[in-house]
């Protein structure tokens, strides 16, 4: 029993430093976005001032039960994906609650806030809210093949759909990532990453300068502040995952900090160099190039 209570314990730090690392994160990248703009940008800590100012107020705009349970859906998709994996390899304490065979449920977990977000997006009933939905679950499924595949892939060469196995198996240095034993599959992954992301080219979601926002359109006050929450916690532990599958993971938090910052940085890089996809374009790409890696990266491993 007290194992259990160290482990939630540890489980609420990881949630607290990954929930502020991901918000220092969303300032300095809109900061370095503004900047490549020639703008000032906002300020490094915008973030927090947007969370505590949500919160601060009230509605009682109404749309239905699911228009209040999607936000919750969305956070405990990211919270999920989190809490299921081992954040620091090689301490019981930042392991969470990741187990033999986790990894195929952070694939559910990658889809479970997308689901959640579009039932209460559909029943706000707001025009722009379901374009929003509508290209998401399209992209979303578009780029689902090739992260699928790629992680396919890495099972197969690890002979495990453990991450922790996966990110031991990486250990002794740089030569034994699996961007450099299995570059097919890190390839299939990084690609699928930019979409997952949710940056230009494949912004099609909330697409800030056609649909305003998209599917979190007429969510505001304390809802917004919880979808809010969700963009802080949601990239930072894709961040993460990424990071356990192609770079070695991490044992200890400043290697953690430098590694998917720059794995972040890759999607940044893409942003700020090209423009939006239309929704046929991000789909069509998708299902062309990343795909043909993906199956390549499987019979690779076959064969």
């Amino acid at each position: 029993m007290d194992t259990i209570w160290i482990k939630l314990l540890f489980s609420l730090l990881t949630i607290f430093i990954v929930l502020n690392y991901g918000l220092l994160l969303q300032g300095v990248v809109r900061k370095i976005g503004a900047r490549v703009g020639r703008r000032y940008g906002i300020r490094w800590y915008q973030p927090w001032i947007d969370i505590i100012k949500n919160y601060a107020k009230r509605t009682k705009i109404t749309h239905g039960i699911m228009y209040y349970i999607a936000p919750a859906f969305r956070l405990t998709g990211g919270i999920g994906l989190l809490l299921f994996m081992p954040v620091i390899y090689g301490t019981d304490m930042f392991s969470n609650f990741s187990f033999t065979g986790d990894l195929l449920l952070l694939l559910y977990f990658q889809f479970f806030g997308v689901l959640g977000m579009a039932l209460g997006a559909a029943e706000g009933g707001h025009p722009y809210s379901a374009m929003g939905v509508s290209r998401g679950l399209a992209q979303v499924t578009a780029y689902e093949l090739t992260l699928t595949l790629g992680i396919i892939a890495i099972a197969v060469q690890y002979q495990t759909l453990s991450i922790t196995e996966i990110v031991a198996a990486q250990q002794g240095g740089i030569a034994n990532w699996t961007i450099i034993t299995n570059p097919l599959a890190g390839i299939a992954l990084m690609l699928a990453f930019l979409a997952a992301m949710g940056r230009s080219p494949f912004d099609v979601v909330i697409a800030p300068q056609e649909i305003p926002i998209g599917p979190p359109t007429e969510f505001h006050s304390g809802l917004l502040g919880v979808l809010q929450l969700n963009r802080a916690i949601f990239p930072a532990a894709k961040l993460i995952l990424f990071m356990n599958l192609l770079f070695g993971g991490a044992t200890d938090w400043g290697t953690l900090i430098i590694k998917t910052f720059l794995i972040y940085m890759w999607s940044v890089f893409v942003g700020v160099a090209f423009p939006r996809f239309r929704v046929d374009q991000s789909i069509r790409w998708y299902l062309f190039i990343p795909l043909i890696i993906g199956v390549l990266a499987v019979l690779f491993m076959k064969f």
